[in-house]
């Protein structure tokens, strides 16, 4: 079990409200400004760039930076159609999963504020159950009770307008964190816990230290791209979250075998540097952290790869998170796994020598 001494009340107070915040790609900012506050206490200044990617940095003037990185963003809905008779069709902002959609509540967000509706879907009685369609990106539409398009573009309503789903954090069984965004939201999470932890154990680090907490990841790992140029750093750590492979429909001759509650992943890919990965392994091997391992073919798909392939190549490296039902409203985490994932970052940071090049040829 990991240490219960990691989590405080406070950090999960921070985290369920930081969670509930919709951040959908693009509109990142208000989350941003709760995980800065947050951080404050624990940093030195604040980067912050045009698109909206922040960056808590402890020892600014140092030569040699690391970044340790997650994403701040999520998946959500763009207003793309408006009919005569007031529905709202939608495209995705990201990778949004049009099966679950029917029958769940949404929120429109408008200059106005929220405006309430429901992706409706036709009753089980007027389907043809000899050949039951299934939910498709362009049959799937919101109802949000009005009766014409003007009605619905006097709630100020109108196309381009995003869309998020307004469930809530909970935690079930004692130790599995619910939400939806958890991915990744909980990466910006659990770097903040790092810094906090450096600052209350007032551990002086020899290098400059960069939490980044990027935007628009999910529509292709844009923040970080942007960001990396803007750091230049020596080394990235970057934190996502991976698959449970151990639910039902999960084919793990494909996906690997991963599980929640069985450590952080460890991620074997070309934009993996090695000898950083090593140094990771070796990290939690010594401290007695579980950990698992999974194989990425040509991409990680995650911010990794934005990193790895900037100013020349970065010394990167990728420390996942194990999560059920990805891309759902119920995404899910073991409270264990978070712990030994902040705990594993900030020991490897102890053990990161200034200066290393970690280069092949020495």
């Amino acid at each position: 079990m990991a240490s219960n001494s990691i989590l405080t009340d406070s950090s999960i107070a921070f985290l369920e409200k930081y969670l509930n915040n919709p951040s959908p790609t693009g509109h990142e900012s208000g989350g941003q400004k709760i995980w800065m506050d947050y951080l404050k206490p624990y940093v030195d200044t604040f980067i912050t760039d045009t698109y909206g990617t922040a960056v808590g940095v402890i020892n600014p003037d140092a030569p040699y930076k690391v970044v340790i990185e997650g994403h701040s963003d999520e998946i959500s809905w763009y207003v793309n159609y408006i009919t005569e008779n007031g529905l709202i069709y939608v495209i995705r902002n990201g990778g949004s999963d049009h099966m679950i959609a029917p029958s769940k509540r949404v929120n429109i967000h408008t200059k106005n504020g929220i405006v309430k509706g429901v992706f409706g879907w036709p009753a089980i009685h007027t389907r043809n159950r000899s050949k039951e369609e299934p939910a498709k990106i362009e049959t799937i539409f919101i109802d949000c009770g009005c009766a014409t398009k003007e009605e619905v573009e006097k709630l100020g309503v109108h196309v381009g307008c995003v869309i998020t789903y307004p469930d809530d954090f909970m935690i079930l069984n004692e130790n599995k964190f619910v939400c939806r965004a958890i991915d990744n939201r909980i990466g910006g999470f659990m770097i903040a816990e790092v810094a906090r932890l450096l600052h209350e154990n007032k551990k002086k680090l020899p290098f400059g230290l960069y939490i980044t907490n990027s935007v628009q990841e999910e529509v292709g790992l844009r923040g970080a791209e942007m960001i990396t140029k803007t750091i230049r750093p020596n080394v990235a750590i970057v934190t996502d979250v991976c698959h449970d492979s151990t639910t039902p429909m999960i084919d793990k001759r494909i996906e690997g075998e991963t599980q929640i509650g069985k450590g952080p992943v460890i991620t074997y890919a070309p934009a993996v540097q090695n000898k950083l990965r090593e140094l990771i392994i070796d990290t939690a091997e010594k401290n007695e952290i579980p950990f698992q391992r999974l194989a990425s073919s040509r991409i990680t798909g995650t911010d990794t790869d934005a990193f790895a392939y900037s100013n020349g190549g970065v010394a990167s490296a990728l420390i996942s998170l194990p999560l059920r039902y990805m891309h759902t409203t119920v995404e899910m985490v073991h409270r264990d796994d978070v712990e030994y994932v902040i705990k594993l970052i900030y020991e490897t940071l102890l053990n990161l020598e200034n200066g290393e090049t970690f280069s092949y040829f020495k």
